[in-house]
């Protein structure tokens, strides 16, 4: 059985044909998924890569932050007097409280206990005691602007809590004030 020259080139083309199918089920489409799949990893690298991008960015503004945060608290304790707050604060407000110009009425003075439980020591977590003062003066509306500046540049922390000015017709020229003052003495 000879094959004509026609069946020769068919069965050629089969054969090819045959090779292609062979080679597109065996190599490429196997090659074609494993791209795929690898493009599909690059991607999610990617995403995680921004993701973690942006946790340093996060870390590096924290950083920042804490830096700040440390060096205040350098310029804070630098600036705070360690045991003497109160004396300092007493020897301030007798500085300044000139009787033409300021007379105080009432100086009223509590320390917060921090609750602590049972068989604890009475020393605060954070190192500090916190002081409660609230007073009650006559002052000129000038004077009042200066010693309340003045309290600003105490070496210690001192937290204006309230702050009331009232004008009364028996004392006049003055202004009656009522503050309430926070002061933090630092525990030794």
């Amino acid at each position: 059985m000879a094959l004509r020259s026609r069946e020769k080139m068919l069965l050629i083309f089969v054969l090819i044909a045959i090779a292609i199918l062979a080679f597109d089920q065996l190599y490429y489409t196997p090659q074609s998924r494993e791209i795929s799949r690898l493009k599909d990893e690059v991607k999610a690298a990617d995403l995680k890569m921004a993701e973690l991008l942006l946790l340093t960015k996060g870390v590096e503004t924290v950083e920042a932050e804490v830096a700040r945060m440390e060096q205040e608290l350098k310029w804070l304790t630098a600036r705070t007097l360690k045991g003497e707050e109160f004396r300092a604060f007493l020897k301030h407000l007798a500085k300044e409280s000139d009787p033409l110009q300021m007379k105080i009425v009432s100086l009223t003075l509590y320390e917060e206990k921090p609750f602590l439980p049972e068989g604890k020591k009475e020393v605060s977590a954070l190192g500090y005691r916190k002081v409660t003062v609230r007073m009650v003066l006559h002052s000129t509306y000038a004077k009042l602007g200066t010693y309340l500046k003045e309290i600003e540049e105490l070496p210690f922390l001192v937290n204006v809590e309230s702050l009331q000015i009232e004008k009364n017709e028996e004392i006049l020229p003055f202004l009656k004030v009522t503050m309430g003052l926070n002061i933090y003495i630092v525990s030794l």
